[in-house]
């Protein structure tokens, strides 16, 4: 392994460099194979062309001393010819040149405008629109091939999903829910005791337990609980690399990582919401029993004969359409992510606040609907 040399020959106000020797970086001494060193002080130099005939070998030091040159020449309006780099340097060279202007303009490039920052916004808003819409169609077309017995993914993949999405999620649905019965009875019976209604607490957790709060709060639980999870999860797998190892082995990343995930997410969410909705009464009876004196079988009678069928059938139905937005925004969120860890991060509360908002809107289409049929 010999040393790293470069030569200097000067025909007018062209200067070749003759690179010779071994360019590794285990060799590479920069005292005396300092390209800018070589370089020196020819002021009339106008042109630098390259010699690569008694190069032996080369590895990343020859593309970093070459850059080094190529900025030096670039300030002095110095122009280089490397038409003639070694087989394999001119294309890494040039993705190496392209990489630099582009960071350059990125730091040094002026604010935009308010109608280019609108422009901006609409493209953004618009690629959105055009991904989520090929996501649902590629949703369908899935669920197509799950009716036909078509699926791609494991039974075992699955079984772990429906315990991942319910037994699982069932210590913080049963929290949340017995204090949101807990907030409701108590708030109604601040209220109602200035007329001697308490008996109607029962009433007030019942019927909005199992026509709104019930499927909500599960829905929002989920939320951050399941759709973040997914999110990251298929960041990750995006940032790893998994997925393009699918792609490449013919398996559609869609049937074998997303179905499942939207499937069992959508059978698993009535089932909690019912959970919540029981969990929900009895936090409500803790405060009847507690401090209005109700007795359990008036508070439980009082329960029953104000929920009725369509009430619960309501929370039910809601409940599966937050499943289905929880699962469906969170493996979106999930495939769209970017290939580094804060992507994944970025992903995973853009998930989030996207089902959240979409929960509230889709709650709110109900409320209507609800009303236009007299439910």
């Amino acid at each position: 392994m010999t040393q790293p040399h470069v030569q200097k020959h000067v025909f007018g106000n062209e200067l070749r460099l003759a690179f010779s020797g071994d360019w590794l970086i285990s060799t590479l001494d920069s005292s005396e194979a300092d390209v800018l060193a070589v370089l020196g002080k020819e002021d009339n130099v106008q042109h630098i062309s390259f010699d690569f005939t008694q190069l032996r070998t080369w590895d990343s030091a020859l593309l970093t001393q070459i850059l080094k040159l190529q900025s030096h020449a670039r300030s002095r309006g110095i122009t280089i010819d490397d038409s003639n780099l070694p087989p394999g340097a001119g294309h890494l060279l040039h993705l190496a040149a392209d990489s630099l202007p582009l960071a350059l303009k990125t730091k040094t490039s002026p604010p935009l405008s308010l109608a280019a920052r609108l422009g901006a916004a609409a493209h953004g808003w618009l690629q959105g629109a055009v991904s989520f819409i090929n996501f649902l169609g590629q949703l369908v077309v899935s669920s197509g091939r799950l009716v036909q017995g078509r699926f791609a993914f494991r039974t075992r993949d699955f079984q772990n999903l429906l315990h991942f999405c319910g037994a699982q999620a069932l210590p913080i649905v049963s929290l949340i829910s017995v204090l949101v019965g807990l907030i409701l009875a108590f708030v109604g019976a601040v209220q109602l005791k200035y007329f001697g209604a308490q008996i109607y607490v029962a009433d007030l957790v019942g019927i909005a337990m199992t026509r709104e709060m019930g499927a909500m709060m599960t829905g929002i639980i989920m939320a951050g609980r399941t759709g973040a999870a997914f999110a990251a999860q298929l960041g990750t797998m995006q940032v790893n690399e998994e997925i393009d190892a699918l792609h490449t082995l013919g398996i559609s990343a869609f049937d074998f990582l997303v179905l499942p995930r939207i499937l069992a997410l959508v059978l698993m969410m009535p089932l909690l919401c019912l959970y919540a909705d029981m969990m929900g009464i009895l936090g409500g009876s803790i405060v009847g029993l507690g401090m209005l004196d109700l007795s359990l079988p008036l508070y439980w009678n009082q329960t029953m004969s104000a929920i009725t069928l369509p009430y619960v059938w309501l929370g039910l139905i809601k409940s599966c359409f937050f499943g289905l937005i929880v699962g469906f925004v969170g493996c979106l969120r999930g495939l769209q992510a970017g290939r580094s860890a804060q992507a994944v991060g970025q992903a995973a509360t853009s998930a989030v606040v996207t089902i959240i908002v979409g929960i509230i809107v889709v709650d709110g289409i109900f409320a209507v609907i609800c009303d236009v049929i007299g439910i």
